[in-house]
């Protein structure tokens, strides 16, 4: 490569650079720190929520706000978690299916905070690990007699022998 055309590649990595660099994020502007987290994020009626933020900052409360689906007002306060406020309410039992905005407002900055929380009539279903045996049809077609699963090991091995042997005879040159 010419030095005309390595400068010429190094000026462009390091402005690309530069413009990545003045692109990122400063610290308490990451990923999740302008919403409201919700969880469980789908719930059935009578299941108790929890909301945290980040965005109120260190040491920051927000007034919560659950209406949309009826369960009013509630706090988030400070945690000890990552410099999160965090809060709780109810699903109410006269809960309608379909997805919600929970709110809540910083009380330093009055900054707005959003999270959805679906709510769903039956509760996530469980689990389920299989039980018994599988059908795949294959192996077993002459059942677990030992006798024919002698025989059948048997024919396999003559068959081997004979096998090798005519190989054996057409390496020398015998011909069959």
């Amino acid at each position: 490569m010419r030095p005309t055309a390595v400068r010429l590649l190094t000026g462009t990595v390091l402005v690309v650079a530069a413009a990545g660099g003045a692109a990122a994020p400063t610290h308490g502007a990451g990923i999740g720190s302008g919403s409201l987290e919700v969880y469980p994020s789908t719930a059935v009626p009578g299941d108790q929520v929890s909301v945290n933020t980040a965005a109120c900052g260190e040491a920051g409360s927000a007034a919560g706000d659950a209406g949309a689906v009826g369960a009013g007002r509630f706090t988030l306060a400070p945690s000890s978690h990552e410099d999160e406020a965090v809060g709780q309410f109810r699903v109410p039992p006269s809960a309608q299916p379909g997805t919600y905005e929970i709110v809540a407002h910083c009380a330093a900055d009055g900054r707005k905070v959003t999270g959805d929380l679906e709510v769903t009539l039956s509760p996530a279903p469980q689990q389920v690990y299989p039980r018994g045996s599988v059908k795949t049809g294959v192996g077993g077609a002459l059942g677990p007699d030992p006798v024919q699963t002698a025989a059948g090991v048997a024919a396999l091995a003559v068959a081997a022998a004979g096998g090798t042997w005519l190989l054996h005879r057409r390496a020398r040159g015998d011909g069959i």
